[in-house]
């Protein structure tokens, strides 16, 4: 599929998506999130796929934000229906079994933050900054950030950040949790293809019950949470992939999974 405002790589397990709007540092329209959704569910729909990065075009901003210039004058039908598609992409990402890393390359505001916050991992150049301004223009977090960052960062470091607007340092992100690593601008998208790699390595079936049982512990309470988790545990029992990862390592060579599981 051809896409207006995406640039898709792909190499043998691992996929690369590029927001290409550099010259509106990469702000996200509905057009822009409509085809991030269509592009996820195309790589995800790949069984070779393993693992997908996000990034920005350029080194300014990874997501500057929502486009300004094409909500100003929504009404609040309009606010209320590009929220939703905001959060159903959030929601997308979170849900899905192939893994997202993000690749924070710059200004990381509003729904870009938002975006990154969904995503699995979060690399993030050390000249990067981060913050929920949207009080600074009248409104509040659309895509998720009011429930998402406090699951982060707690609730006060939150209110800070979503009540006063500012932005804070990559360095700040990674000591409060935002961020896994920080890189080099110039490493930043090595680094996090070297973690994509390496999850595309291991059993799909594995790291997508992994992913699954963390995102909905999160939503349960804890006792359900390590139900929940036993039993995706037992399943992996029943597949090929856990025979040929223990045989492997009994038999101490590297394991042949299969992409896509069985």
């Amino acid at each position: 599929m051809q896409y207006r405002h995406l640039i898709l790589e792909r190499d043998e397990h691992t996929a690369l998506v590029c927001i290409h709007r550099p010259k509106a540092l990469n702000a996200l329209n509905a057009e822009v999130v409509m085809e991030l959704q269509q592009a996820l569910q195309e790589l995800e729909a790949n069984s070779a796929i393993g693992a997908i990065i996000l990034t920005g075009a350029g080194e300014k901003a990874f997501v500057a934000g929502a486009d300004i210039a094409a909500m100003v004058a929504m009404t609040p039908a309009q606010a209320l229906n590009f929220a939703r598609q905001g959060q159903e992409l959030l929601r997308r990402i979170v849900s899905m079994k192939t893994p997202v890393l993000a690749a924070v390359n710059g200004f990381a505001l509003g729904g870009g933050l938002e975006l990154a916050m969904a995503c699995d991992f979060v690399y993030m150049s050390s000249t990067a900054k981060v913050g929920l301004p949207e009080v600074t223009l009248g409104i509040m977090p659309g895509f998720g950030g009011t429930q998402r960052l406090p699951q982060l960062v707690g609730r006060n470091r939150a209110n800070e950040l979503i009540m006063t607007g500012r932005m804070i340092s990559a360095r700040e992100a990674c000591e409060w949790g935002i961020a896994n690593a920080l890189c080099e601008p110039a490493e930043l998208l090595e680094r996090t293809r070297e973690c994509a790699r390496r999850i595309a390595a291991n059993s799909r079936n594995a790291v997508a019950s992994a992913k699954e049982a963390i995102a909905r512990g999160l939503d349960m309470g804890h006792d359900d949470g390590l139900a929940y988790e036993s039993a995706l545990f037992a399943g992996l029992f029943a597949g090929a992939d856990q025979r040929e990862g223990m045989q492997a390592f009994l038999q101490k060579r590297a394991p042949q999974f299969i992409p896509g599981g069985e």
